[in-house]
């Protein structure tokens, strides 16, 4: 989408950084900057920095980085040019589309649209005969009308073509049925619906938009769940189950499953702040996604081998998350022949009730206690050399833990149970713990004492080859975003005098804002940048804070220092000039 450049002017100029980004992140004062915690991965301390000057942000942990438009995206999962509307539509801009952006637009808009129709037919559908079937599954599980209505839950009838009939009676074409995941190519150039004879749960995301569906067999045969493939309007790590109600729960956490149906009979329950990932392990999108609606996650996986796995999964990719973590473990129901068996929510609220779980729910663990039962759960404690190797596994853990409070309450428990003197334990953990701060200071004192290499895009295509011109290249580029009076007409640098491919890229972008009359702003270039280009050139600008107190003398050195390197660099250097010399002789020999 190539908006005007007028217009981006323009919504950059409405949309200040601090008050959008302020929206999603608190955000304190450190100088110049404000800095918060990252809203695009998990952390505990605030390394996300915005600029209000440069009208940029940059997080020093996940490295992303970019201006209004850029963080839009990012946080709101949208394309540049929906990014650009959501922003028109929060500064109160009409935005000028073209023919091709307007019929984009408007296909994005049908899958919604089509979505919603067929969630509209389903529901139908189970209210009537053709949906008595599903109906009487639903009667089974015990889930009522009233939670039915409120999940918009249907029924897709035993049927190959009913929906793809009924959709395109109301004027859809099988190219959207396909691009939906609604319909099925048989590759015989016929279709067919992909739900056939299955209860129908809508997934709906926080916008309210029907973006895909989740669905359950009703006989034995497989696949018993069935979800969407991944289509324009639906990531399934983006998304997840029940988020659109549990947003609105007056309850302080969210507790997160597995299953699409824990989540209607927690709900029906009373536990309205239930949702399930959509058939995925946890995600670092849904994980910001939760952050967003709650400070407090309570993991409730099946208590299986596969559930642990997936527990322990969860908190490692929660590990630093400003999210208070909690694991609730669900015991194990007794079969009428004694038995153990696993069970999850829907049948814990079944066999036990609403209450039994609450107090399930109070007495859950935090994340450090559920690992370390994990850990105490593979050694026999009656053992000296069992006790010895729970000990050494134990001590790692605790030596990850940040405050040495919450070190000194979990070792004490751990030495109580391993029967271990507390100070033996201790002194094991502060050795581990002094080993991993010695071996991250001495990683820090490499970074520090080789600038050069911390310069250096990740992007071997992108690579710094004279440091010291990039240095003044970019100190060039900072001034002229702080002070367009310093860009003249006669300005005596040309985009050929940048050694480093990305700066020249944005001396020419910022010269060519200048020469059409508009001030020159990362922002307003940003469009014209990949991701990858804007991350570095926002770490770059959030790294080099200097504050120039005499801004043309600054400059002047700058294009000094660039343009002594230019010299310099077009000097032949004597053992290059041997090497061509004996190449040129060697090709006139081939002549």
């Amino acid at each position: 989408m190539a908006f005007p450049q007028s217009f981006l002017d323009e919504l950059t100029a409405r949309s200040d950084i601090v008050d959008v980004v302020g929206s999603y992140v608190q955000l304190t004062r450190r100088g110049s900057n404000l800095f918060g915690l990252c809203p695009f991965h998990s952390e505990k301390t605030g390394s996300f920095s915005v600029s209000p000057d440069k009208q940029i942000y940059y997080c020093f942990g996940c490295k992303r980085g970019g201006g209004v438009i850029n963080f839009i995206m990012e946080e709101e999962n949208l394309p540049f040019p929906e990014a650009v509307r959501f922003l028109a539509k929060r500064a109160g801009l009409e935005v000028p589309e073209e023919e091709e952006d307007r019929e984009a637009v408007r296909r994005r808009q049908r899958l919604l649209d089509l979505n919603r129709d067929a969630a509209r037919f389903y529901y139908r559908l189970l209210q009537q005969p053709e949906g008595q079937a599903v109906q009487a599954y639903l009667d089974r599980r015990k889930i009522r009308k009233a939670t039915a209505v409120n999940f918009g839950m249907g029924a897709s009838p035993d049927a190959w073509d009913t929906l793809l009939n009924a959709m395109t009676a109301k004027g859809y074409t099988k190219s959207e049925l396909l691009a939906a995941g609604l319909i099925v190519d048989n590759r015989r150039g016929g279709f067919y619906d992909k739900f056939r004879n299955r209860l129908m749960l809508p997934v709906i995301d926080t916008r309210g938009d029907v973006v895909a569906f989740g669905s359950r067999v009703l006989d034995q045969s497989e696949p018993k769940y069935m979800n969407s493939s991944e289509t324009p309007v639906y990531s399934k790590r983006r998304v997840l189950y029940g988020l659109n109600l549990a947003k609105k729960s007056k309850r302080p956490n969210i507790i997160l499953c597995e299953g699409n149906l824990d989540i209607v009979t927690l709900h029906q329950a009373g536990f309205d702040n239930a949702v399930a990932s959509m058939g995925t392990a946890l995600t670092p999108e849904q994980v910001r996604l939760l952050s967003r609606f709650t400070k407090e996650l309570v993991l409730c996986y099946d208590n299986d081998n596969a559930g642990k796995v997936a527990t322990e999964r969860a908190l490692q990719l929660l590990n630093g998350a400003e999210l208070s973590v909690k694991v609730l473990q669900l015991p194990r129901r007794q079969t009428e022949d004694g038995q153990l068996v696993k069970q999850d929510a829907d049948d814990f609220i079944k066999n036990q009730g609403p209450a039994a779980f609450e107090r399930l729910l109070g007495g859950s663990e935090n994340s450090v206690e559920f690992r370390m039962a994990q850990i105490a759960g593979k050694y026999d404690l009656s053992s000296d050399e069992q006790r010895v190797a729970y000990s050494e596994e134990v001590c790692q853990l605790l030596a990850t833990l940040p405050g040495s409070a919450q070190r000194d309450i979990y070792t004490a428990k751990a030495a109580g149970l391993a029967s271990v003197p507390v100070e033996s334990l201790r002194s094991d953990v502060a050795r581990l713990l002094k080993r991993k701060t010695r071996a991250a200071a001495k990683q820090q004192l490499r970074r520090d004492l080789n600038p050069v290499a911390e310069m250096q895009p990740k992007n071997r295509q992108m690579r710094i080859e004279n440091t010291r011109s990039a240095v003044s290249e970019l100190g060039v580029i900072r001034l002229l975003t702080l002070d367009d009076s310093l860009f003249t007409d006669s300005f005596p640098l040309e985009e050929d005098d940048f050694s480093f491919p990305l700066y020249r890229k944005v001396f020419s972008l910022l010269w060519k804002e200048h020469c059409e009359g508009r001030r020159p702003k990362i922002a307003s270039i940003a469009s014209q940048l990949d991701q990858e280009e804007m991350n570095y050139l926002a770490f770059a600008l959030q790294s080099d804070n200097k504050f120039e107190m005499n801004r043309d003398a600054m400059l002047a050195d700058y294009i000094r220092n660039i343009q002594t390197e230019r010299r310099s660099s077009n000097k032949t250097d004597p053992l290059l000039a041997v090497v061509e010399k004996y190449k040129n002789k060697g090709e006139k020999r081939n002549v």
